[in-house]
């Protein structure tokens, strides 16, 4: 069994903080990059534990490919910086791994095999909102100066707590941050969810030039729909026009962006 495995076997049920702020400290000169990309990953309860595992792995297998380490060499610069964090609810963010530069296969290996060690943590609530928010600080925080910011958001459920997520989501796209989405759709819409998170995705989280969602439908599609996603942020240059949604369920309708909060209030007789 591989070891990144046993990391997540490690599940702490009780809700963890950690602040942006314990992202690695900056030295030395600002580093030139391709692109600065901050890995936002849903740990909520939603997610049940079959699912943690395979979120994790799908980004542990995708650093560890050929086809990415060939899309960070071709870039202008040939390396990347990236963070990686996860986040439930408004009070929920812990960052797994800090900010590392990425410029060989031999440093996105290590990235790869340094994540599947780590612990998963769980929390209640979804706030997509907070995450953006904590992303945007890491951002700011890193000692970097990317070609290109990206914020990429994995989830399986609609924003209910915290503030509005279209106003993180706006704010983000006004420091010229974009936002792309992997919404997690494998199981059909129950108490706390929404229909057709895909489009939700759309029309309320991503932002930015080419800015796109790729729904992960099948158990199977983990690996390749991260890898994917990943070499698109990473080799592609954002091209003008609206958000696209690959592979959608539904397209034909716009999503309510206050959906998850509405809900929630619902269910809770509120």
């Amino acid at each position: 069994m591989r070891r990144w495995l046993y990391g997540l076997l490690s599940l702490a049920a009780a809700g963890w903080f950690s602040a942006a702020a314990r992202a690695q400290p900056a030295a030395g000169p600002p580093e030139e990059v391709d692109v600065a990309l901050v890995l936002a990953v849903d740990v909520s309860f939603s997610m049940d534990l079959d699912e943690l595992a395979l979120q994790r792995n799908g980004y542990i297998e995708a650093f560890r490919s050929k086809p990415l380490h060939d899309a960070i060499a071709k870039g202008a610069i040939g390396k990347i910086a990236v963070t990686y964090f996860e986040w439930a609810g408004g009070h929920f963010q812990h960052v797994v791994k800090p900010w590392t530069i990425i410029d060989t296969p031999a440093s996105a290996i290590a990235f790869a095999e340094e994540l599947g060690e780590a612990q998963t943590r769980r929390g209640r609530r979804t706030s997509i909102s907070a995450a953006i928010d904590t992303a945007v600080q890491l951002l700011e925080q890193a000692n970097v100066t990317p070609m290109r910011k990206v914020i990429d958001i994995s989830g399986d459920g609609a924003n209910n707590d915290g503030r509005p997520v279209t106003v993180a989501r706006d704010e983000a796209a006004a420091k010229g941050i974009s936002i792309n989405g992997l919404p997690v759709m494998l199981k059909q819409a129950s108490y706390f969810d929404i229909d057709n998170l895909d489009v939700y995705y759309k029309d309320c989280v991503v932002t930015g030039p080419g800015a796109f969602v790729i729904p992960i439908r099948e158990r199977t599609q983990f690996v390749d729909a991260t890898r994917t996603k990943l070499i698109r942020e990473i080799a592609e240059m954002p091209r003008e026009g609206e958000a696209v949604v690959q592979k959608a369920q539904s397209t034909g309708s716009n999503a309510s962006c206050l959906a998850g909060e509405r809900q929630w209030r619902d269910r809770m007789g509120n």
